[in-house]
């Protein structure tokens, strides 16, 4: 055990390194073809813009990052998720390490995520929910840094800022969670007079406003196409009274269920669930406003709205959930029984992989099956029969001819749905089927 304890940083940076590789390694072995969400991010990101038909920007520019150094080699975007998933685990553990004050109990509520799917199973596909993850992680660390500093720091206001607004134009649901630290602040200051206002609060709240300007005068100048979207949804126009009550208890049904084997885990470290709120305590009130809150608030918005709130929605929501409940059970923690623990942890760690692996391979009907190498091919072959310009522009649908814009060497430009106009506007076009490929 005391060896154990001393090289808790080492068997952190194990567990990120296997984490990444494993889960970059295995799609690329088992998938023909890159994800929808992930295709579709590729399309976005081969014309950019502040934002698109479904989201905001930011879950286009880094698979077009990638693109631009790595090109149709399908690793990197396995790879790019797995970043992603890396490095909100790297900060929820620095976190930890600050709440907990025990590098074990740290390492714990780490690996305790590994038991949610959203954090394994779910991320080879490289869409707005895993990019929001390390912006969340990152949000609630900086967040922490300034409620518990005593001199607060503009460097962190202007970080939480940052990261704050790159996590909501990634995906608008990131308000739950900026909220929900906003009430925070307005409990702590205004009501429980636990901490003195300071103006240096409102720099990450600018920071965070003028970040958002170029999507802002976007939306506007595009009808709030990406608010629409995701009111569609939600199922909105097609709800009725008893969906109030319905779908928020398929709702909390779901999460329950989803997290069954995260509380599994956390039975076999703790003696008795036994525990006492204590309200005055800084640190779990933090903790319950960053993990609680939020899911309380989206609920709401389902009971009011009568709202659908699908399951991967919730994809960020779980982040900090190992330290918030290791924290609340920290006396009740037994550590003789840390082996069942890591027995089960490992368990699961690889019982994740082996899962997506059959799947990937045994059923035959997926997205992942695509052959979008091999059409891109046949086009680009049908094309070269007719004209020598390059295809520099391709329309359809995100997945069809995202696929031939990511595939064909000459990265073709998306710019949307076929369109009359739009191949009037074109010196030379070819459809076939679902898309039209040009030159412009």
């Amino acid at each position: 055990m005391d060896v154990f304890k001393r090289n808790i940083n080492n068997i952190f940076l194990i567990f990120i390194l296997s984490h990444l590789v494993i889960w970059t390694l295995i799609p690329t072995i088992t998938n023909y073809n890159l994800p929808l969400d992930t295709i579709e991010a590729l399309a976005w990101g081969s014309n950019l813009e502040w934002g698109f038909s479904k989201h905001p920007p930011v879950s286009a520019f880094f698979p077009e990052l990638f693109y631009q150094i790595f090109g149709t080699q399908d690793w990197a975007f396995y790879l790019l998720s797995q970043i992603f998933v890396c490095i909100a685990f790297i900060y929820i553990f620095k976190l930890a390490n600050e709440i907990l004050d025990n590098s074990l109990l740290s390492l714990i509520s780490v690996l305790m995520l590994e038991s949610i799917y959203f954090y394994n199973f779910t991320t080879p596909e490289f869409n707005v929910n895993v990019c929001q993850l390390p912006f969340w992680s990152i949000s609630i660390y900086y967040s922490w840094k300034i409620l518990n500093q005593k001199e607060i720091n503009v460097k962190d206001c202007i970080l939480l800022g940052f990261f704050g607004a790159v996590g909501f134009l990634s995906k608008y649901l990131f308000v739950y969670l900026l909220f929900s630290v906003f009430l925070l602040f307005l409990y702590l200051i205004f009501y429980k007079k636990l901490k003195k206002f300071d103006f240096k609060y409102l720099i990450s709240i600018e920071v965070f406003l003028v970040l958002l300007v170029p999507h802002l005068i976007w939306l506007n100048n595009n009808e709030y196409i990406t608010v629409t979207y995701g009111l569609k949804r939600t199922g909105l126009e097609q709800s009725d009274i008893l969906d109030h009550v319905k779908f928020p208890i398929i709702f909390l049904l779901k999460q329950i269920g989803l997290l069954i084997p995260f509380f599994v885990l956390l039975k076999l470290l703790v003696k008795k669930f036994k525990f006492r709120f204590n309200f005055k305590d800084k640190k779990l009130l933090f903790l319950i406003f960053v993990n609680i809150i939020p899911i309380i608030l989206i609920l709401f918005t389902s009971i009011v709205t009568a709202s659908k709130i699908r399951t991967m929605w919730m994809t960020p929501f779980y982040l900090s959930f190992g330290v918030l409940f290791v924290y609340i059970f920290k006396s009740q923690i037994d550590f003789k029984k840390i082996k069942p623990f890591l027995y089960g942890f490992i368990f699961l760690f690889f019982l994740s992989p082996i899962l997506y692996s059959y799947v990937s391979i045994n059923q035959t009907d997926k997205r992942t099956d695509y052959p979008g190498k091999d059409i891109a091919m046949k086009v680009q072959y049908a094309w070269d029969q007719q004209s020598k310009n390059p295809i520099n522009v391709v329309l359809g649908n995100e997945w069809n001819a995202g696929n031939l814009s990511y595939h064909l060497k000459s990265r073709p430009s998306w710019i949307g749905l076929i369109d009359q106009n739009k191949i009037n506007n074109l010196k030379e076009h070819m459809c076939i089927d679902e898309v039209c490929v040009g030159f412009k």
